[in-house]
């Protein structure tokens, strides 16, 4: 029934039963509508704003009392990079401010910037868990990406991740270090172009370990 009320209104009554006193509740509320750049929507009848908008509130109600634990289930799917960022920072100065969140995304970048510990779920099973740093080892930590001409061969140094033309992602196999596997190339008859060393991204191993599926972080 609350959908059919003022957004500011909505967002007041929420206020009031997280125990906020009726002034705090709606100073807090303006301020967080203008935050969040919907101030001129404040009289507003919730369930005229978009999906987008109705999201930005919920997690306005959601942090409005400065919870110790906050549970986020997709918190920025479907929004613009503007808005996606602007939810990520708002979601970040919790986690700053002491609250232990827990997220469930889909978006590698928000838990490469947010979380201290990822966990990869498949079929129930867990098949990646630990800090940023400890999953990415678990993949092989780093990846070789060069830029070349000729043909790349296979070999018992690498394996290759990706590849475009004229590009590709070498995964390093037996600890094998940049020098070795240059030369490996050089001497196959490669012309290498550039060759950096990086570590293997939280998307990639994304990629690796659902494919196509869809999956949870």
């Amino acid at each position: 029934m609350y959908k059919k009320e003022q957004v500011l209104d909505v967002m007041a009554y929420f206020g009031r039963l997280k125990g906020l006193g009726k002034t705090q509740a709606r100073t807090w509320s303006l301020g967080y509508l203008e935050r969040v750049e919907l101030a001129d929507n404040a009289g507003t009848r919730l369930d005229k704003l978009s999906g987008g908008e109705q999201q930005k509130i919920q997690l306005g109600v959601t942090i409005m009392n400065e919870p110790e634990l906050l549970i986020l289930d997709e918190r920025t799917k479907g929004f613009d990079p503007v808005n996606r960022r602007l939810l990520m920072d708002i979601i970040e100065e919790q986690k700053l401010a002491g609250s232990t969140v827990i997220m469930v995304t889909h978006q590698m970048e928000e838990v490469e910037r947010l979380c201290d510990r990822v966990i990869l779920l498949k079929d129930g099973t867990s098949r990646a868990y630990g800090t940023v740093s400890e999953v990415q080892e678990q993949f092989g930590g780093t990846v070789y990406r060069i830029a070349y001409t000729g043909v790349l061969p296979a070999s018992e140094l690498y394996e290759i991740t990706a590849a475009g033309e004229g590009s590709a992602d070498l995964a390093p196999r037996h600890s094998a270090d940049e020098t070795t596997v240059l030369w490996e190339l050089i001497n196959a008859g490669v012309a290498v172009r550039s060759f950096t060393t990086e570590r293997v991204s939280l998307e990639e191993i994304f990629i690796r370990v659902y494919g196509k599926e869809t999956a949870v972080a």
